[in-house]
């Protein structure tokens, strides 16, 4: 005996059905392209960007991680370690070996807080606040190396800080174990 034969419309239905399945675990799958992640689009830009404010900073003596934590200083005045670290997204342990390093260059100074005791206060020696005007140039060589106009790389640092915040958003859902 023959088993039974699939009428057309049966065999379009399960064909579509095949044919969405593949569709999609090939979509799926292209996903999974180095030269689809974002993720990876942004490491390899922080990437080059490090190696131009390396060059541009060699000047200064300063490496980026340092030259952020003077760009901070410069902006606000002398800041408790906590709040430093709270600006630049960096934790203690980051932080201290950067900051160490630019008290023994003479660019900052780590005190106790007299409000206090508890607290370790960083502020830009003389020298520290003197470097300022040497790094002036520092952002007008940065845009000049991105090729970019103001006004695209404003709407650029719009965007991506957008992302950023929707990323902190969706780690805080996460880590509530609510997606």
């Amino acid at each position: 005996m023959t088993a039974p034969q699939p009428s057309v419309g049966q065999e379009n239905a399960e064909h579509s059905e095949h044919s969405e399945h593949s569709e999609h675990a090939e979509h799926a799958e292209n996903w999974l392209r180095l030269d689809r992640q974002i993720c990876f689009s942004l490491h390899a830009a922080s990437r080059a960007f490090n190696g131009v404010y390396r060059v541009i900073l060699k000047d200064l003596g300063l490496t980026y991680p340092q030259y952020l934590v003077m760009l901070v200083l410069w902006e606000q005045g002398p800041l408790p370690v906590k709040r430093l670290g709270e600006h630049l997204r960096l934790d203690s342990g980051t932080l201290s070996p950067l900051l160490k390093r630019l008290e023994a260059a003479g660019l900052v100074r780590r005190e106790r807080s007299a409000r206090d005791e508890r607290s370790v206060e960083v502020r830009p020696t003389a020298a520290g606040a003197d470097l300022r005007e040497r790094a002036l140039e520092v952002p007008r060589r940065i845009v000049s190396a991105t090729g970019f106009e103001l006004t695209e790389l404003a709407a650029l640092r719009a965007r991506l800080d957008e992302l950023t915040s929707a990323l902190d958003s969706a780690t805080a859902q996460e880590a509530q174990g609510t997606p």
